[in-house]
């Protein structure tokens, strides 16, 4: 099984950075950046609002570990927002590319 995983970020130049390192280490197959997005949220009490930048990344299960990982080291949030979806279903081919190009790190 594979995820579609959820995160945001503060900016587009940090998606693409972000998106650039997962893919090229191997960590996630692709990563779908969705620039202006708005949030409201509540942080240390009090509710805020920003603008922020999306990412949806196609991840199996084997990687997803090391992703998280990842993400938290190249994060400029304190706490990422990393939420992991199931997929379920698709389109089996795709399945299969999410599974053949997103692998757990060596070493």
């Amino acid at each position: 099984m594979s995820f579609l995983v959820y995160v945001t970020v503060p900016h587009e130049r940090e998606a693409l950075d972000l998106a650039r390192m997962l893919v090229e280490a191997r960590l996630a197959a692709g990563v779908n950046v969705l620039p202006g997005a708005r949030s409201v949220y509540r942080w240390q009490g009090e509710v805020r609002e920003a603008g922020e930048c999306l990412l949806l990344a196609q991840v199996s299960r084997a990687a997803f570990e090391d992703f998280c990982a990842a993400v938290r080291r190249a994060h400029s949030y304190e706490v990422p927002c990393i939420v992991a979806l199931p997929l379920e279903a698709g389109h089996q081919p795709f399945l299969r590319w999410i599974e053949e190009n997103s692998l757990p790190s060596v070493g």
